[in-house]
Parts: C-alpha cells; structure tokens; sequence
C-alpha cells in the first residue's frame, strides 16, 4: 500500500508538469519542469499558432490541454460605453475557440486606468475543476471548467486606481486577493465554493498613497500557512483562518507595488514598489512589527517596480522595469552580475531547463543560461506589444501580445 501511494504520488507529480494553473506557474515561482522548450522563434519560425484575443494582460493558464484566459470587449465611449468582462477556453493543440462566457457586463463610464493597464488584468486560477475569474470591483466569479457559472461576487466596492493588477490564489477552501485602492485598502478571503466573504482585513501602514497591485505568495513558517500580501507601506503576513494579520515588515512610503514575493531558502524576496524600490530580503516568523529585526540584506539598485523576481538554486534573479537584470547570490546578496538584456519590461521572467525567459514590452525575449556568470543564448522579436507573462509546457511557450495568444514551438 505504501508503494502504490508513493507511486500515485509520483504519477500526479508528472501530469502537474504540464499544467500551469495560476500566475507564474505551478508553485507561483515562475518555475517550470517542461522539457523542450523552444529557444529560438520570431513571427516566421516556431510559431505553432497564433490567434487574435480580446483586450487584457491576464497571463493565459494551461490545464489538460486546454488554455484559459480573461478579456474584455469595448464598445460605445463615454457614458454609452460597455464592457463586456470576459472568460475563455482555447484548445492548445489548435488555438480553437472552445467557448467563451461574459462573466460581468458594465454599462456607462468607467474609472481612467493607466496606459499600462487593462480592464483584465488578474490571471485566473483553476483548481480541480473550477475556475476562479477576477476583474477587481467589476466582480469575481468562479466557472466549471465548460463556462458554467457556479457562483458571482460583486459585494466588493472599492476604489481603484489605474485599474486592478492583483491575481487572485487559492488557499485551502478560501480565494484571497488584495483590494488596494484610492483609500481604506482591505484583503480578503471569500469561500471558493460560495463566492462568501469569509473575512475582509484592512491594511495597517497608513502611506501617502495606498494603491497597490500586488499577487500573494502562501508560505509555510514553523509548521503553519501564511499568506504573504504586500501593500503600500509594507509586506504583510495573514492567517488563511481567520484573516489576523500575524506580522509585517515596513518600507515607508513605497506604493504601487506589483512584484510578487518569492520564498526559498528561508526567505522572502519583496520590492518595495514605487518611487524607489529597495529589495529587502526578510525572515519570516514571529509576531507584530518585524521592520528592525527580521530584515537580513537589502539592496536599492536595479530593483524592479513591476516584474517579479526569480530564485533558481541559490542566485536571485530581478530585472529592473528598464530591462537591467541583475543576480546575485540570494543568501547575502553579494552581486554575480548585471547586464543589460531589453526594453521596458512588465511581464515576470520564468526559468524552464536552467534557463531564464525575459520578454520586454515590445515582444523581444532574451534567454539567458541560468548561473553565476552572464551568458545570452538568444534574442526572439515577436513585434508586438506585451505586458503579460508566458505559460510553460512540453516544448512549448504561450506568449500574449496586445492582439494575440501565440503557441511558440514545432
């Protein structure tokens, strides 16, 4: 009994491989088991397929063959405008169409979002065979996986500004995501079964500005969960039970903060967002105000305001928003190397075979050989426009654009 378990174990952990089921990837790292993965591709080489998509920069998701995405679709201007908030299900093989489903419907004016933004912004997240959809204020909603509504959430009145940047995850029997708005920015946990708000926990730094975006990272510290949330004005820790807010580290008046944080080697990687970011490298654990004491190394160059960071073996991984990257050694932070690869990035870069994928706004990728020396296999330009971050699989990449999903790969 005991080998069978272990060997149903090791059966789920090869189908999960090529799955991709929430922003950045199976463990929400940016990490990837795919074998195969292209290296070299431009608008006439490797490309399997593209198709054209609905407006937004929601990264697609890849479960059981089938790739899931948000949009939206405008009509009409002013007060006459509409938007229709959409979800969608594709065939990887082909790019098909397999349905598509108007989650919410918004007549009239909407909010001003920043340039850089979209009206579906938020990466869904699947779990067995639901799919959770969030489109901030707009509403969240949770989909079978044939775009049969289960449930809706519109209770959520906050005040955003730009737009709404942070993806919803998934927590034991509770979909969390931060509210980080114009004034009195909150969490919250609604049950992933009912769509019920379980808990709502207001933000406890009061900064000059307390608009964020950011994504959580679940954690794991002295045996229990912790969801890592930050904000304007400090990184959070909250227990998925109750929503109590265990611990936080502050930053000032750092807002706007996008990256989300990554967890390895018995640390947490955040940036501090807008106007400065500084990287902090922290211990987690404990209780209360943990600023003085928990932070082990910090650095102010080259820290990015928007993609995410990477943690592969023991460097660190993070590129700045003006396509400077930089590693180092995670532990102290002592520098390997910087170097400039590309443009303006938004999009989070993803490791897949020891090596790095970084795409800039303006479609080029740069993969890089993961290590402690610079080393640059190859430079790809799609020629359009990209904010979004990629989906991993067997020998293949889901890059999308302004106007297309591409499947990248032979």
């Amino acid at each position: 009994m005991k080998m069978l378990s272990s060997l149903l174990s090791l059966v789920a952990l090869i189908s999960a491989a090529d799955d991709w089921p929430k922003f950045l990837g199976p463990e929400g790292n940016g990490h990837s088991r795919a074998k195969k993965v292209p290296v070299n591709w431009s608008p006439g080489e490797n490309v399997r397929w593209k198709i054209e998509t609905p407006s937004g920069w929601s990264s697609p998701i890849l479960v059981g063959g089938k790739l899931y995405l948000t949009g939206a679709r405008e009509s009409g201007a002013d007060n006459d405008a509409r938007v229709d908030f959409v979800a969608m299900c594709l065939s990887a093989a082909d790019g098909g169409t397999l349905w598509e489903e108007t989650v919410f419907t918004h007549q009239g004016k909407l909010p001003k979002m920043h340039k850089k933004n979209s009206r579906a912004t938020p990466t869904p997240v699947i779990e067995d065979d639901r799919l959770y959809v969030h489109f901030g204020p707009q509403g969240t909603a949770c989909l079978d996986l044939k775009g049969k509504t289960q449930w809706k959430n519109t209770e959520l009145d906050y005040p955003p500004v730009h737009g709404q940047g942070a993806s919803p995850i998934i927590v034991g029997d509770i979909l969390f995501f931060s509210c980080d708005g114009a004034k009195n920015p909150f969490v919250v946990a609604m049950g992933k079964h009912t769509g019920k708000i379980k808990w709502k926990t207001p933000r406890t730094t009061k900064p000059d500005k307390p608009f964020s975006f950011c994504t959580a990272t679940l954690i794991e510290s002295n045996g229990k969960p912790q969801i890592i949330s930050p904000g304007s004005g400090g990184v959070f820790a909250y227990d998925p039970a109750n929503g109590k807010e265990l611990w936080k580290v502050r930053y000032g008046q750092g807002y706007s903060v996008v990256p989300k944080p990554v967890f390895a080697h018995g640390m947490l990687y955040i940036s501090s967002g807008f106007d400065r970011p500084v990287l902090l490298a922290l211990k987690p654990g404990g209780s209360g105000d943990l600023t003085e004491s928990h932070v082990v190394w910090q650095s102010k160059r080259g820290v990015p305001h928007t993609p995410s960071m990477l943690v592969i073996d023991d460097e660190l991984y993070f590129i700045s928003d003006g396509g400077i990257m930089t590693c180092v050694d995670a532990r102290t932070g002592s520098e390997h190397w910087k170097e400039r690869l590309c443009g303006t990035i938004s999009g989070s870069p993803v490791t897949a075979e020891g090596r790095i994928y970084v795409q800039d706004e303006k479609g080029v990728c740069v993969v890089l050989k993961a290590g402690k020396r610079f080393e640059k296999l190859a430079e790809n330009d799609l020629r359009e426009r990209s904010l979004a971050s990629f989906a991993v699989d067997d020998g293949t990449l889901y890059i999308r654009t302004a106007q297309n999903l591409y499947r990248i790969g032979k």
